[in-house]
């Protein structure tokens, strides 16, 4: 990992605030067509257009194109997600079941707080949860049943009334039985064996196997995310998730071993994934990337954790905790890492992040799977003004105007005349004829 000194550098490698989100300029969307053999906004447009025109013949068609799977029908039948529990290792069902009733126990109680919320403002406000939301789970190549619970489970707490999965099938044309399981034990009503943009695009606009939902969540990849982004509008969003990342602030009293291992972890997930570690020791520096170079090349998946190091992973060495914090809020990670003495005064200052981990026993991992909170965060910078998926995203407010005798004798003459101001007479004329 390169290792840079001192604020300045620090700072002008790690300031994103003009490229906070996902947004592609025309260079960069030129390069990543170049690295991708295809131009992914068109791509994504096209198969759009093709599930809207030509429904799930559309789907089953790029299911078989992009996943090599040759289906006849889209959706995963019962008997086959009933079954999928006894087909895993006990130990998994059981650590799932776990990680479950963690995310449950922490929605729900947030939940609770929503509503006592609403109480209090006196019934000014009505709280309804969506009707029918879709959620995404990447999957193919590898699986992930974290996901599954991480985004229904929050939807279920939140009253949604159907939760609808889309996942890409492997070859064999199946869904992998933890992530059935992990929908069954969530409570998801339908699950479909597609993915890409056209799963997204069955559950924007519906097809004859596909219900159209009212949002969709879940993370994907680039062809995903930008499928996501063009059909905004059409229903709601969750956000636009890009490469996963971790940013750590340490001193000279953090463990070299923890802290190399999350780094280690996150470059583990995707060759884009980006590892940052802020110290103010030199020592701590040096011992973390000496650890992480001689361990990265005993891992399964070395040579994607190599090319994340190399394209994203940064050691930054400053004079104080105070210059760490400012980067950190600078930068907006997905992940802050607090590896520091006394780690919770520090809380107060942090106000840009998606999650934050404290505590020398804190690992990202736990988020990723069994803390509580979903592992559903915002990236790219989009911390600044996004907030983890959670309960609130299930759910809209409904604003509610009582006005009696009092109310319009009080406020009535004031509305006419700002309504008389902006040269709309018959908004003047509907309260006045009140105040007769």
């Amino acid at each position: 990992m390169k290792i840079i000194r001192g604020f300045a550098q620090a700072e002008k490698r790690l300031s994103r605030r003009d490229k906070a989100g996902f947004f592609l300029d025309e260079t960069e969307r030129t390069e990543l067509a170049r690295r991708l053999g295809v131009d992914p906004e068109k791509a994504v447009n096209g198969i759009i257009a093709d599930v809207r025109k030509q429904g799930d013949e559309a789907v089953l068609g790029y299911t078989l194109k992009f996943d090599r799977a040759n289906l006849s029908k889209l959706e995963v039948g019962q008997p086959e997600i009933q079954q999928a529990a006894s087909e895993i290792p006990a130990e998994l069902f059981e650590a799932l079941q776990l990680a479950a009733s963690q995310i449950r126990a922490y929605h729900r109680f947030q939940k609770e707080a929503v509503w006592k919320t609403a109480e209090i403002m006196q019934g000014k406000q009505l709280i309804r949860p969506l009707e029918r939301v879709g959620l995404y789970v990447p999957g193919g190549k590898a699986f992930y049943p974290s996901t599954v619970l991480m985004t229904a489970i929050p939807a279920r707490e939140a009253g949604v009334k159907e939760i609808i999965l889309v996942t890409p099938p492997g070859a064999n044309g199946k869904i992998p039985a933890p992530t059935l399981a992990a929908a069954q034990i969530a409570g998801v009503d339908r699950i479909f064996a597609c993915g890409g943009a056209q799963a997204v695009a069955a559950l924007a606009f519906g097809t004859k196997s596909i219900p159209k939902v009212d949002k969709i969540c879940g993370p994907g990849n680039i062809f995903v995310t930008l499928a996501k982004k063009a059909v905004f509008g059409v229903v709601d969003i969750d956000g636009l998730q890009g490469p996963s990342e971790v940013l750590i602030v340490a001193d000279q009293y953090a463990n070299a071993e923890y802290c190399a291992s999350d780094i280690l972890a996150q470059a583990e997930h995707d060759a884009l994934a980006s590892s940052i570690l802020i110290t103010t020791s030199e020592d701590l520096a040096n011992r973390v990337n000496d650890i992480v170079e001689s361990k990265a090349d005993t891992c399964s998946r070395r040579d994607i954790i190599k090319q994340s190091l190399r394209d994203n992973g940064l050691i930054a060495v400053v004079d104080n905790i105070n210059e760490a914090i400012k980067l950190a809020n600078m930068y907006a990670a997905e992940h802050l890492c607090l590896l520091v003495k006394d780690s919770e005064k520090y809380l107060p200052q942090i106000n840009h992040a998606g999650c934050i981990f404290y505590g020398e026993k804190a690992s990202v991992v736990m988020g990723d799977y069994v803390a509580g909170p979903s592992h559903a965060l915002p990236t790219s910078g989009t911390a600044r003004f996004s907030s983890p998926l959670n309960i609130l995203d299930f759910v809209k407010y409904i604003d509610i105007v009582k006005v009696d005798k009092q109310d319009i004798a009080k406020l009535g003459q004031a509305a006419a005349t700002i309504a008389k101001a902006e040269g709309l007479e018959c908004h003047a004329e509907a309260v006045l004829k009140r105040l007769e």
